[in-house]
């Protein structure tokens, strides 16, 4: 969505009592986030796989050093939505469908900039609550095992799984993901080459710790 779009979807009186930084990237904004106090981040996505992994990249460092600020992702389509929505490293606020009309477009986002961190944090974003089931911890390490080019051998020796229970969750997280062959499950998992793959030999209660 271009600058003009943006500045026009808060034309709507719901929305015009915020004030509005746009940033075309992700070191302008960076450079401001210790001296302007933000209530909330929305990252309009284009529709490019690079662009997705830069979102999650960039939201998982807010989460991390400015947790109050909220996070709502403009996802072009249903799947782009679904994809950031099972992929994400961090939590996210929302995520609200530029394809959407513009009336209903205005008002997610009104609902969600409207809402306290409170009940934010109290519910999962908007689109979970309408949008089918998450991937669990073991399919989205699976994904990462093979966006970094691990063979199902080698992630059910890494996991400590059989090959057949391996094979299992992968068909799982396809179903969840929407995609129905390896070529579309290693397209919708590119964005997490940018995340460490979990070292499963490290105990879980020394993971939680550190993380």
């Amino acid at each position: 969505m271009s600058a003009m779009g943006l500045k026009h979807l808060f034309a709507n009186p719901s929305l015009n009592g915020y004030e509005i930084h746009l940033f075309s990237n992700i070191a302008s904004f960076q450079s401001t986030l210790n001296f302007v106090p933000y209530s909330s981040l929305i990252y309009s996505l284009s529709d490019e796989r690079e662009e997705r992994r830069n979102c999650l990249v960039c939201l998982k460092e807010v989460a991390a050093t400015h947790g109050m600020i909220q996070r709502i992702v403009l996802a072009s389509d249903a799947r782009e939505a679904s994809l950031m929505n099972q992929l994400s490293p961090s939590r996210l606020h929302g995520i609200v469908l530029k394809s959407d009309p513009l009336a209903a477009l205005q008002e997610q986002l009104g609902k969600l900039l409207n809402e306290t961190r409170r009940v934010n944090d109290s519910i999962s974003n908007h689109w979970n609550i309408h949008r089918g089931r998450l991937l669990s911890p073991t399919e989205r390490a699976i994904l990462q095992f093979m966006s970094c080019g691990f063979s199902i051998q080698e992630i059910a020796t890494r996991l400590e799984r059989n090959i057949k229970t391996i094979r299992a969750h992968k068909f799982n997280a396809m179903m969840k993901l929407g995609v129905h062959s390896d070529v579309g499950l290693l397209d919708a998992a590119d964005i997490l080459t940018h995340f460490p793959v979990p070292d499963h030999r490290t105990p879980r209660f020394l993971s939680a710790l550190q993380s």
